[in-house]
Protein backbone atom coordinates (compact mmCIF):
# COMPACT_ATOMS: atom_id res chain seq x y z
CA UNK A 1 0.00 0.00 0.00
CA UNK A 2 2.55 2.81 0.94
CA UNK A 3 4.66 1.89 -2.56
CA UNK A 4 1.34 2.41 -4.28
CA UNK A 5 0.94 5.89 -2.74
CA UNK A 6 4.15 6.61 -3.23
CA UNK A 7 4.32 5.61 -6.62
CA UNK A 8 1.31 7.74 -6.72
CA UNK A 9 2.56 10.52 -5.47
CA UNK A 10 5.40 10.49 -7.73
CA UNK A 11 3.37 10.16 -11.13
CA UNK A 12 1.45 13.46 -9.72
CA UNK A 13 4.82 15.57 -9.58
CA UNK A 14 5.74 14.65 -12.31
CA UNK A 15 3.03 15.22 -14.39
CA UNK A 16 2.36 18.37 -12.44
CA UNK A 17 6.20 19.75 -13.81
CA UNK A 18 5.31 18.65 -17.36
CA UNK A 19 2.37 20.83 -17.00
CA UNK A 20 3.92 23.96 -15.88
CA UNK A 21 6.71 23.54 -18.40
CA UNK A 22 4.23 22.93 -21.28
CA UNK A 23 2.50 26.57 -19.45
CA UNK A 24 5.70 28.86 -19.97
CA UNK A 25 4.72 31.50 -22.38
CA UNK A 26 6.48 31.93 -25.81
CA UNK A 27 7.90 35.35 -24.81
CA UNK A 28 9.16 33.59 -21.42
CA UNK A 29 11.51 31.20 -22.94
CA UNK A 30 12.42 33.90 -26.03
CA UNK A 31 13.91 35.74 -22.95
CA UNK A 32 15.41 33.21 -21.13
CA UNK A 33 17.46 32.19 -24.16
CA UNK A 34 19.03 35.66 -24.30
CA UNK A 35 16.78 37.34 -27.03
CA UNK A 36 15.28 40.34 -27.10
CA UNK A 37 11.98 40.65 -29.17
CA UNK A 38 13.36 42.33 -32.51
CA UNK A 39 16.01 39.19 -32.16
CA UNK A 40 12.65 36.49 -32.42
CA UNK A 41 11.12 38.96 -35.07
CA UNK A 42 14.32 38.25 -37.14
CA UNK A 43 14.34 34.49 -36.42
CA UNK A 44 10.82 34.13 -37.91
CA UNK A 45 11.39 36.13 -41.11
CA UNK A 46 13.98 33.43 -41.67
CA UNK A 47 11.95 30.83 -40.73
CA UNK A 48 9.13 32.18 -42.71
CA UNK A 49 11.47 33.10 -45.47
CA UNK A 50 13.14 29.02 -45.46
CA UNK A 51 9.08 27.96 -45.67
CA UNK A 52 7.82 29.91 -48.40
CA UNK A 53 6.72 28.66 -51.77
CA UNK A 54 8.20 24.78 -51.57
CA UNK A 55 8.23 22.14 -49.01
CA UNK A 56 12.31 22.34 -47.53
CA UNK A 57 14.62 19.84 -47.86
CA UNK A 58 16.51 18.52 -44.73
CA UNK A 59 19.64 19.94 -44.52
CA UNK A 60 18.74 23.35 -45.61
CA UNK A 61 19.90 25.85 -43.73
CA UNK A 62 19.24 29.76 -43.41
CA UNK A 63 21.51 32.18 -41.59
CA UNK A 64 19.74 35.07 -39.68
CA UNK A 65 21.57 38.69 -38.15
CA UNK A 66 20.37 41.10 -36.13
CA UNK A 67 21.93 44.20 -36.93
CA UNK A 68 21.00 46.22 -34.18
CA UNK A 69 21.50 43.43 -31.21
CA UNK A 70 24.53 41.50 -33.01
CA UNK A 71 22.53 38.26 -31.89
CA UNK A 72 22.66 35.98 -34.73
CA UNK A 73 22.08 32.45 -35.98
CA UNK A 74 21.65 29.86 -38.19
CA UNK A 75 18.22 27.44 -39.05
CA UNK A 76 18.33 24.07 -40.34
CA UNK A 77 15.95 22.11 -41.15
CA UNK A 78 16.04 18.60 -39.64
CA UNK A 79 13.29 16.78 -40.31
CA UNK A 80 9.91 16.38 -42.55
CA UNK A 81 6.82 14.66 -41.96
CA UNK A 82 3.51 14.69 -43.01
CA UNK A 83 2.51 18.57 -43.13
CA UNK A 84 5.31 18.85 -40.83
CA UNK A 85 8.56 20.82 -40.49
CA UNK A 86 10.85 19.95 -37.71
CA UNK A 87 13.61 22.66 -37.48
CA UNK A 88 16.63 23.37 -35.54
CA UNK A 89 17.87 26.70 -34.39
CA UNK A 90 21.38 27.58 -33.54
CA UNK A 91 21.55 31.09 -31.42
CA UNK A 92 24.05 33.42 -30.53
CA UNK A 93 22.59 36.07 -28.74
CA UNK A 94 24.60 39.20 -28.39
CA UNK A 95 26.96 39.12 -25.47
CA UNK A 96 27.29 35.20 -25.30
CA UNK A 97 30.23 33.20 -26.28
CA UNK A 98 28.61 30.07 -27.33
CA UNK A 99 25.53 29.11 -29.56
CA UNK A 100 22.29 27.50 -27.97
CA UNK A 101 20.05 25.01 -29.59
CA UNK A 102 16.58 25.39 -29.31
CA UNK A 103 14.13 22.79 -31.95
CA UNK A 104 10.61 24.01 -33.25
CA UNK A 105 8.23 22.40 -35.82
CA UNK A 106 6.09 24.20 -37.93
CA UNK A 107 2.80 22.57 -39.27
CA UNK A 108 0.66 23.61 -42.70
CA UNK A 109 -2.50 24.41 -41.51
CA UNK A 110 -5.56 24.04 -44.13
CA UNK A 111 -4.85 27.16 -45.71
CA UNK A 112 -1.58 26.57 -46.09
CA UNK A 113 -0.20 28.34 -43.52
CA UNK A 114 2.95 27.37 -41.82
CA UNK A 115 2.17 27.35 -37.88
CA UNK A 116 4.43 27.01 -34.80
CA UNK A 117 3.15 24.07 -32.94
CA UNK A 118 4.40 22.26 -29.50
Amino acid sequence: MKAWISSTLVAIVVLGSATAVQAKSLSRIIAEMGLSPADFNVLSAASDAMLAGSVPRVGEESVWVNDETGSKGTIRVRDVRDNCVHLQHFIQPEGAEQSREIRTRRCRDAGGNWILTP
